[in-house]
Parts: structure tokens; sequence; C-alpha cells
């Protein structure tokens, strides 16, 4: 389960992000003498869905081309930042901690919430694997995508249940793999998120979700980040960026039907089955995005250093990454410029 990381290594993966890059979105129909703002997004629900459905931000930004790119999971991101081929990028808090801490030192920062993590995240066991409890999990196959949220609460059951990576085999898979290898009987469990979840827990059980996790002091997040060049040097877009995801979030509170509805045509669900999961995950309102629990206001970096902080300890302890940054280097790329006032209008 350590780490090793090698310049071979690394190659490689930039190779294939810049593949995946390439064919994820097209680009037909863009103007090329107007300069592209390149966004990193993933298929679960979200105000980025809306935003991307929308249209918002070309709407809002009709001097610049938008490109969308679609990631399987954080550590994909993160891989599309080290090749400077994202200006933005969701992705989850275990990420980001990994991100910004050695040997990553990935220069982005986090400028928005996108959601808490609940229900939908999930240790689901396969009904027949004779797996009722995490203990029981010893010797079992689990997948997971590797440096992922998931996979950081997947370490996390795992310790308090008096388990270690080495007791259970650990199987780094995508969501959709996951899905593939369990209806193969493959795996034993997975801890992933939605909408694969969901058809897990068609023939699955729940052992432990994010919501009761983050109760015990391991919360994770989904977050936006942007790199630290564009924030430099387009600061006035970041703040229209933030303030098209606050406009998702407001319309998750207000109008859950128009969200779900945005989100399904993204991720080819119904709305009904959307809106369902939209229940199953925790989303902040624009104001509490700008408390001081979560990202702060211009200068104080709110809370989420110190979320960001513990992840990369316990990333340290679970020999995952060399060793854990400090506090400071998670309050440095919190992106508070502005706020609360950007996300107020």
């Amino acid at each position: 389960m350590k780490l090793k990381w090698s310049l071979a290594v690394l190659i490689s993966a930039l190779v294939a992000v810049l593949t995946l890059s390439g064919c994820s979105v097209g680009n037909s129909g863009q103007d090329s003498s107007k300069e592209t703002i390149r966004i990193g997004y993933q298929a679960f629900p979200s105000g980025d869905l809306i935003v991307k459905n929308n249209k918002w931000l070309e709407e809002a930004l009709p001097d610049y081309n938008i490109k969308w790119t679609k990631f399987d999971s954080g550590a994909d991101v993160n891989t599309a930042f080290i090749a400077k081929e994202l200006d933005f990028g969701a992705l989850g808090s275990s990420p980001v901690a990994r991100g910004l801490s050695a040997p990553l030192n990935i220069p982005y920062k986090v400028a928005f919430v996108l959601d808490v993590a609940g229900d939908n995240e999930a240790l689901v066991a396969r009904n027949g694997s004779g797996v009722d409890t995490i203990a029981q999990l010893k010797g079992k196959r689990i997948g997971t995508p590797f440096a992922s949220t998931a996979h950081y609460s997947l370490l996390a059951a795992l310790n308090q249940n008096g388990l270690s990576p080495n007791d259970v085999q650990l199987v780094d898979l995508q969501p959709q793999a996951i899905l593939a290898a369990w209806e193969r009987g493959d795996i034993d469990a997975a801890y992933t998120w939605l909408p694969t979840l969901d058809q897990l827990r068609k023939t699955g059980k729940d052992l432990i979700t994010s919501r009761q996790l983050a109760k015990d002091g391991k919360p994770t997040l989904d977050l936006g980040a942007v790199s630290d060049d564009f924030a430099s040097r387009h600061p006035d877009v970041v703040d229209v960026w933030r303030q098209q995801e606050a406009r998702a979030l407001a319309q998750i509170h207000q109008d859950p039907s128009a969200a779900a509805k945005a989100i399904a045509a993204e991720i080819g669900l119904s709305p009904e089955d959307v809106a369902g999961q939209l229940k199953q995950g925790v989303y902040l309102t624009p104001e509490q995005v700008a408390s001081p629990e979560w990202l702060g206001a211009d200068g104080k970096p709110g809370n989420i250093a110190v979320n960001l902080q513990s992840a990369s300890q316990f990333l340290a302890e679970q020999k995952q990454i060399p060793e854990a940054a400090p506090l400071q280097t998670f309050q440095d790329a919190v992106y508070t410029k502005g706020l609360p006032g950007v996300l107020a209008q």
C-alpha cells in the first residue's frame, strides 16, 4: 500500500490523463481567438453538473471558451493539475490533502465546497459474501478508487475496527469498474459514491457511510480547486465561477426539481432517482461556504484548513504519503479573496 513515486510512473500517469482529457470532451464550435477555461468535473450529484448542464459559465463568460473534461476520480484530477491541463477541478478532500502535501505539492487552492459527504459515499458488502460487519472484512477483497475520499474513508473505517490495509485485499478500481467486478463476484465489498453506490445497494448492504464517519471525526468533502497560476491571472473569472457554483447550491435548496433535472441529464439517470440521491448528500448554502466553519473570509481561512491537515496526518499515519504537511500549508491553500461578498452577489 505504500506509495512509491518514480519519474517513469508519473510520466505514464500524465500520458494517461492527457489521453483521457483529449477523449472526454469535444471542442467543436469553439472560437480559437478566445482563451479557453479548462474545467475538470466528475459525474457525482453536485452543483458542478448544474452549472455545466445550464451553460451558466458560457453565459457569464462570453469572452472565453469553456472546456469541460470528465474524470473518474480525484487522483486523475490531481494528475491533470500536475500536467497543467486544468484551471479548475472537482475533487475530494482526501485527494486535495494529498495534492497539497509532499511529494506532489500541487500549486492549487481550494475555492469552493461542492458538498459534504453523507450517505452518498458508503462501504457496502455484497450479498452472499458472508460479510455483515466491518470486522468480518478481514481477508476479503474490497474495491475502491485509490487516493479518493472513498479510499480515505475506507482506511478510517478499517482503522476504527482494528484492521489495517494489510488485513484485507484492497483493489484499485474506478466506480464503473467496481460495478463490473461486483457483478462478477470478484470483490466482496466496495467503498464508493453515487450513482454507482445505489446500484451496489440493490444487491448489497451498507456497513458504514461517510455521514457516520464524519460524526466520528473523519469528514470528507467534495471541493472545487483552482490552479495558482490561473487564479493569479484571472481573479475576476474565479469570482464568476464561484458565483455560478453558489447559484447551483441555491437551486439545490430552493428548486430541487430543477436541480435534479439538470444533474440527471448529465449522469444518465431519471430526475426522480437524482432527487433521491441529492437527499443523501449534505449541500451547504452559499452563506455557509463563506463561513468560518468552511472557507472563511478574505484573509481569514476557515476550518476547512484544519480538516485538510487532519486528513494529511491520517494519510501519513497510513503510509499513503511520506509525512503530513503543516497547518500553514493548508491555510495558504484556501482561496478566500473577496469572501464573503463574492458569494452574496
